[in-house]
């Protein structure tokens, strides 16, 4: 059997009439409802991947995931809301409540992981990676990476920053060029400069 023209739908609403894709699965009420030509996509949720129309190669589970996603493809949102504004960002991935909530059509590269974790990234968001709860949550910048919750947590747009740690580079707003490693490295800088390299609580 030639399983590649496979569709898969449930629930009430899930994939419009005029879907011509293939390779689909939509499980949850108009999950994949604007679909049309877009191929190998996975929406699992209730309104996941809801305004797909060409995109392909995209995976979204949870309610509302990846919902406004129009043309871009492989993409990857799991949880609640998450990537819910993306449009024509590729690639995404966003895992974790309204991960990647923001991300619009200049983010692509944008790797979010944990609660609310990259949520304003949008347009200027490219390449930057937000691992734990809300980290990166404010920032609409580039080439920044935060591991560890609440790292560059007010941050805005200042790009090429990395905070390693719970709450490093916490009040950063527009400081460039920093790396923060460990618990609070860096919490009170704010507009600092570049090239500022800080271990825990004390400059090195």
């Amino acid at each position: 059997r030639d399983w590649s023209s496979d569709v898969c739908s449930s629930d009430l609403n899930a994939l419009s009439s005029s879907n011509t894709g293939t390779s689909l699965v939509a499980i949850g009420e108009s999950s994949l409802l604007s679909n049309t030509s877009g191929v190998n996509n996975t929406a699992v949720g209730r309104y996941s991947l809801y305004s797909n129309t060409t995109a392909s190669y995209n995976t979204g589970i949870g309610f509302q995931s990846l919902f406004s996603n129009t043309t871009a493809s492989n993409n990857t949102a799991v949880g609640y809301q998450a990537a819910y504004s993306n449009t024509s960002a590729s690639p995404v991935t966003a895992v974790g409540y309204q991960a990647g909530y923001s991300v619009t059509a200049g983010g692509g590269g944008l790797v979010a992981m944990g609660y609310q974790a990259g949520y304003t990234q949008s347009n200027g968001g490219n390449y930057s990676v937000a691992i734990g709860d809300y980290a990166l949550k404010y920032a609409n910048a580039s080439s920044n990476t935060a591991i560890g919750a609440y790292s560059l947590y007010s941050n805005t747009t200042a790009s090429n920053n990395t905070a390693v740690g719970y709450q490093a580079g916490y009040s950063n707003t527009t400081g460039q060029y920093n790396t923060l490693l460990g618990l609070q490295a860096g919490y009170s800088q704010t507009t600092a400069g570049s090239c500022t390299f800080e271990i825990g609580r004390a400059y090195v």
